[in-house]
């Protein structure tokens, strides 16, 4: 399966992408910061940078793409908006 996970370098998402890697599925780690990159490449999930405050509803739908499922594990991060 392949899973996108909003959130992927908070503490709940690291855990998950640990989990899904290890049992042989793709797990895919959204993140704002590219600095967080290796972290998820190390836990096994493949990194994504996309803010999902700016992104556009076609760069969001790209990535979910042949997604079986979406997790939001995202917080809000410092300087965040409504």
């Amino acid at each position: 399966m392949r899973i996108v996970i909003a959130g992927g370098h908070g503490q709940i998402a690291q855990r998950l992408e640990r989990l899904l890697a290890a049992r042989g599925d793709e797990a895919v780690g959204l993140i704002r910061d590219p600095g967080q990159s290796q972290t998820l490449t190390d836990l096994g999930a493949e990194p994504v940078v996309l803010d999902l405050e700016s992104a556009t509803v076609e760069e969001a739908a790209e990535v979910l793409r042949g997604a079986d499922a979406a997790v939001f594990a995202a917080g809000a991060g410092p300087g965040s908006g409504a």
